[in-house]
């Protein structure tokens, strides 16, 4: 491997995702995990196991390849390198992984509940739902399976009694995608106790996922 594929940018968006994903509160102590691929090398970028997000720098990010291999780094991967690469080696279009533990829809995940399309951004930019994968140990090929098979073509999975997966073309698409999930879990949980929440129906799904794709924001 030539070194010069080797980019710190990179591994700089690994450390700088991690310290946004716990300033949010997404996460706590050495939690969660991060990846993201250079389309241009095919390398993985993956934040280092049991280290906490304050302490990482550049030097501790690790390199893989796809074929779950280290190239580059003197650090342990995330133990749940297997699920990283295996959604990016399923998803083309997906670039950047975050694994969060955050709140509200960890409370989905521990009652093996989805989190169902109540709003619009959801919709847009998540997907129809959000559902629970099968359950398996951390950090084990097994879990991997389960979580690219739950994953599908939506952009955030659950993991039961786990925590959140949340996917994108890059960081700033992922932690979107985090963005939105948690909120929309903690509005159905807030619209429980008050009422009746209504489900977006699966035409004005469609629909607003056509505009998000194709139609919203500049030069579409």
């Amino acid at each position: 491997m030539d070194s010069h594929m080797i980019k710190d940018s990179y591994r700089q968006m690994v450390v700088d995702a991690g310290n946004t994903m716990v300033s949010l509160g997404l996460t706590v102590g050495t939690w969660g995990n991060i990846s993201v691929r250079d389309v241009e090398t095919g390398l993985i970028y993956i934040k280092p196991s049991g280290m906490p997000y304050c302490d990482i720098t550049i030097d501790d990010i690790v390199v893989m390849n796809s074929k779950y291999e280290i190239v580059s780094g003197h650090r342990k991967p995330s133990i749940e390198f297997h699920f990283h690469i295996g959604i990016m080696n399923a998803r083309k279009d997906v670039n950047a992984i975050i694994h969060t533990h955050p709140i509200f829809s960890s409370a989905f995940a521990v009652t093996r509940q989805d989190i169902p399309g109540i709003s619009e951004d959801f919709v847009q930019i998540v997907g129809d739902k959000v559902i629970n994968c099968e359950y398996s140990l951390p950090g084990t090929p097994e879990l991997a399976i389960n979580v690219v098979k739950g994953l599908g073509d939506r952009n955030a999975v659950m993991v039961p009694n786990h925590g959140t997966i949340c996917v994108g073309a890059d960081i700033p698409s992922a932690l979107k995608i985090c963005h939105v999930v948690e909120k929309s879990a903690q509005i159905y949980i807030y619209a429980k106790l008050i009422g009746d929440p209504q489900i977006i129906s699966e035409p004005d799904m469609r629909a607003m996922q056509d505009f998000a794709r194709n139609h919203y924001g500049q030069g579409k």
